[in-house]
């Protein structure tokens, strides 16, 4: 079984990354160069044909033309890599649940985040929202840290780094998660920050 996973800097290919570490499962990390248009080739167009970071590709799944799994989007892949690599998928309540993060990490607290015009009117309240739901060292599906987790950490985690110059003391749950979300060795290894 090979998983290769395709990133390179400032991609979301961290989120998979992270997840990969964290659960040690083993993988090949193929790092593309964006400035040099490598995410355009025709091999790599092959793998994602809109040419966007990240992918996976799985050699040990077939697709529905006889071919290794080719997956994009970082939401798809963790959501994968739980059902058929780590085993935390134990129902179908627990995949729909994974399912329902994923998508809102992706889809609307991405954009809340990273879109100024919707940061404006959907942060406080998306924030507000996430800091009475969050438990510090309770998983937000299952009994262990998972790919909810890490897409949604992975998001409030980018704060620090791309506004720094935000005020999070009304939301201590998200400082706590964030302070604890970096002091984790695989977050670590896949941000750069040993």
């Amino acid at each position: 079984m090979t998983l290769t996973l395709y990133g390179g800097p400032k991609t979301r290919a961290s989120m998979p990354r992270w997840y990969l570490e964290e659960q040690g499962i083993v993988y090949d990390l193929v790092e593309l160069d964006l400035r040099g248009n490598q995410h355009r080739q025709a091999d790599y167009l092959q793998v994602n044909p809109f040419g966007k970071l990240p992918a996976l590709v799985d050699s040990s799944v077939q697709a529905m033309d006889g071919t290794p799994l080719k997956l994009f989007e970082s939401g798809a892949i963790l959501l994968h890599l739980a059902e058929h690599h780590a085993g935390q998928i134990k129902s179908a309540a627990e995949r729909s649940l994974r399912v329902q993060w994923l998508l809102f990490a992706n889809a609307t607290l991405a954009i809340a985040l990273f879109v100024p015009s919707n940061r404006e009117r959907e942060f406080p309240r998306l924030m507000q929202a996430l800091n009475h739901h969050l438990t510090p060292g309770r998983p937000l599906v299952g009994d262990q840290w998972g790919a909810a987790d890490c897409a949604v950490t992975a998001y409030l985690a980018y704060l620090p780094i791309f506004f720094p110059q935000e005020d999070l003391s009304p939301y201590p749950a998200i400082q706590a998660l964030i302070t604890a979300t970096q002091q984790r060795p695989a977050y670590r290894k896949v941000m750069g920050m040993d």
